[in-house]
């Protein structure tokens, strides 16, 4: 007599993970993006180290840079990071320009207002998020956490 008992169906094999490059019109095997702000020394460094710590590093990116870069990463910005394990002590800012937009296919400002650049054929949004320079630890754990529910947003939109 033949065995009727229920079989569960064959699933379909799982699906890749890859970019949505062709919805958003990327060309690059890495989607690259980039956290602009003023100094380069607090939103921008949390939102390029958070995006790089939960995106696969096969499907994008983050880099960040300012229009008047500081000297160093804020105290108050490292010792925040640092209580998520993200060590910022040696990120040194860097100066937003053309060599350093080359290849970006998304520009994420925040703060920088008109100072920050519009890039030909790059997605841009501007995220109002306060400078935590000159803050009490306790904002800027805030403010972190902001852009972390941003850049986890951003994360799901790229399915990176």
């Amino acid at each position: 007599m033949p065995d009727r008992t229920p079989r569960p169906a064959p699933r379909d094999p799982p699906r890749p993970r890859t970019p949505l490059s062709r919805h958003f019109g990327i060309i690059n095997a890495v989607i690259t993006v980039l956290f602009a702000c003023v100094q380069n020394a607090g939103r921008s460094q949390i939102a390029a180290a958070i995006f790089n710590a939960f995106a696969d590093p096969e499907i994008a990116r983050a880099v960040s840079a300012g229009t008047r870069p500081a000297e160093r990463v804020h105290a108050q910005v490292v010792e925040v990071m640092h209580e998520v394990g993200v060590d910022l002590g040696a990120a040194i800012p860097q100066k937003l320009n053309e060599e350093i937009t080359r290849g970006v296919d998304w520009l994420i400002t925040m703060g920088c207002g008109e100072e920050c650049p519009v890039i030909p054929g790059v997605r841009r949004d501007d995220w109002p998020i306060q400078d935590p320079n000159g803050k009490s630890i306790a904002e800027v754990r805030h403010i972190r956490e902001e852009i972390e529910l941003r850049v986890r947003s951003l994360l799901w939109l790229l399915n990176a």
